[in-house]
């Protein structure tokens, strides 16, 4: 892969999302909520291959999984008016057929082809599988890692600003009520990655989020959290409640130790 196999993919990028801008507000609104994602995802996987000392070729395939990683997002708003998977199709399924259907990544070697493929479809998994390929292990992790930081981006800036413009795409059309199902908090402290197929309130989402601390994978990524204070902007969307107190503890104290645990390893 080369350099200019990346701008190629990147103008093809820009081009396909045009084809859904629209004139209803809403629609365009989440088209462009995404299109910014999928940009700000590719820096954050380049900073974190970076980090890690990849070669230049790793890093190229990396920012190309980054800019295909939600490529099925666009269809499925368009058709469904939704982001929740549940309840429309699997963004990453319908990603997938998007980039067979156009042969876009046919410019790259079989090779290549396979683990951007394996890299998207196991993105939005609970857990990428154990019998994966080494390379594609660690690429599905860096597109984990880098997607995680961002919608972490998205969702502390909406939460604080939320009162002046309200988003139900980005709520999953939640009820917003004070309640929390207590699965959420029991799953945080066992160190577990909740299921989405639980949530029954917005507070159900913020808590789903703070857990996915537990499916994080590369030690920039923990030192991220921890100087972006995403934990602290979450927990502060939530009722201050003794639950609430116990994970956000949890969550600092889990951090906190995985962050020593990678310093002490190097």
């Amino acid at each position: 892969m080369i350099d200019v196999d990346t701008a190629f993919f990147h103008s093809w990028f820009r081009n396909y999302v045009k084809s859904f801008y629209t004139e209803d507000p809403k629609i365009q609104q989440n088209i462009r909520l995404k299109e910014e994602h999928t940009l700000r995802v590719c820096t954050e996987i380049l900073q974190l291959g970076k980090a890690l000392n990849l070669n230049k070729n790793a890093l190229r395939l990396a920012e190309t999984i980054a800019l295909f990683h939600d490529i099925g997002r666009f269809e499925q708003f368009k058709t469904y008016g939704t982001f929740d998977d549940r309840v429309s199709e699997n963004h990453a399924t319908l990603g997938l057929k998007v980039l067979k259907a156009t042969a876009i990544l046919s410019r790259l070697t079989k090779t290549e082809q396979t683990i951007v493929y394996k890299a998207i479809e196991y993105h939005n998994v609970r857990k990428v599988p154990d019998n994966a390929d080494k390379i594609i292990e660690l690429h599905s992790k860096l597109i984990r890692d880098a997607d995680k930081l961002d919608i972490w981006y998205v969702v502390t800036n909406y939460y604080s600003e939320r009162y002046r413009h309200r988003n139900p795409a980005l709520e999953l059309e939640l009820p917003d009520t004070p309640e929390y199902s207590l699965c959420f908090i029991n799953d945080i402290l066992n160190n577990r990655v909740s299921n989405s197929h639980d949530l029954k309130t917005f507070n159900d989402m913020k808590l789903l989020q703070l857990g996915w601390l537990f499916d994080i994978n590369f030690a920039p990524t923990f030192r991220y959290i921890q100087q972006r204070r995403i934990i602290e902007k979450i927990i502060t969307a939530l009722p201050d409640t003794d639950d609430i107190q116990k994970i956000r503890n949890h969550l600092k104290e889990y951090l906190e130790k995985r962050i020593s645990a990678r310093s002490n390893e190097g």
